[in-house]
């Protein structure tokens, strides 16, 4: 079968009517591009985790239209979940709510919460319209890969395991969305996204931040498994103050070099300009002064890294405020461990 791609102009309505077949579709949210089912048909449910080799302890976000929506796939919602929402819904932030009844615990992962968020992209919020149902939607890319931020991207992964692709272009963010945990107090921010710690804690004062599991068992939201957004090439991050780490870049490229290696550098335009290193294969990300530049360009920049097939990837640690939070949660799961920690010495 060959994955069918869909203009946003004219693909909506076929979209729609193979979602609610029990087909599988990806499209654009404003975060990456997401692989939709219906939220309440198992079977459906089941043809992610099929499509993607997700495993069955990895919970998905369900995806609705209009906050009216919501009791549909919750069984009750605090006062706090409405001020969120009226924050940031439509927008990247996910919450962890008790689940509903109509939920299929395979979307759960068997837990009795579920995540929810409304995306603020017109292409997807036309397709939940027109579909008239929530949809699941994890990433749309085969588990543990760098998530897609384009169609093409999608193709790349799932070509031939989903029914179509609806094309909206790039995706505005470029990571996936900040989830927030409701059922515990203080409420805790367990993934960082596109909505920030300091902007969450600005409306609802202490926000807690969740534990960092190292297997995905018992997981209550995604996003949370310690290998994650990876390329195929081995990723190594640095984290230390910028000069400390632009040091070790210097010295580890130039050693890897001498053993006839191939490096790609994956660098804001400061930091490639600052090291200048020859015969290295470098992508830039954008300026370290315009975190979104470089959340937007993320994915795409390493994937057309490892297109490229390094021997391995280097990277330093971009900071823990704002959008930098999660820029640096999302390099420190592709590196899979591979995290050189110099101010710790």
């Amino acid at each position: 079968m060959q994955t069918q791609v869909l203009t946003a102009a004219t693909g909506i309505a076929l979209a729609a009517q193979l979602l609610r077949q029990g087909q599988l579709v990806a499209f654009p949210t404003e975060t990456v591009y997401g692989l939709g089912a219906d939220a309440l048909c198992a079977t459906a449910v089941a043809a992610i985790f099929a499509a993607k080799g997700r495993p069955a302890e990895d919970p998905l976000i369900v995806h609705l239209a209009e906050l009216a929506d919501l009791p549909q796939v919750v069984a009750s919602v605090p006062p706090l979940a409405y001020q969120l929402a009226a924050a940031f819904w439509p927008g990247p932030l996910t919450l962890i709510l008790p689940r509903g009844p109509a939920v299929p615990l395979a979307v759960t992962a068997g837990r009795d919460t579920v995540a929810v968020r409304i995306p603020d992209h017109p292409v997807a919020r036309a397709l939940l319209a027109a579909t008239g149902r929530p949809l699941a939607a994890p990433s749309a890319n085969r588990f543990g890969h760098t998530s897609p931020t384009t169609a093409a991207h999608v193709l790349a992964d799932l070509d031939g395991r989903i029914a179509a692709v609806l094309d909206g272009g790039p995706t505005p963010i470029g990571v996936e969305s900040s989830v927030l945990d409701l059922t515990t107090h203080p409420p805790a921010l367990l993934r960082p996204g596109g909505v920030s710690l300091e902007q969450l804690q600005a409306l609802i004062g202490t926000v807690a931040l969740g534990p960092r599991p190292t297997s995905g068992a018992g997981l209550v939201a995604p996003g949370l498994i310690e290998r994650h957004y990876a390329p195929t090439s081995s990723l190594w991050l640095v984290v230390s103050q910028r000069d400390g780490a632009l040091e070790w870049l210097r010295t580890r490229t130039q050693a890897e070099l001498v053993a006839g290696r191939r490096v790609g550098l994956l660098l804001t335009d400061e930091d490639a300009a600052a090291l200048a290193t020859r015969n290295v294969d470098i992508e830039r990300l954008g300026s370290c002064h315009t975190p979104a530049q470089i959340a937007h360009q993320l994915y795409a920049a390493l994937r057309a890294l490892d297109a490229r097939r390094p021997d391995l990837i280097l990277t330093r640690h971009l900071g823990s405020d704002g959008l930098n939070r999660a820029l640096s949660d999302r390099l420190t799961r592709a590196a899979a461990g591979r995290v050189v920690r110099l101010d710790d010495h």
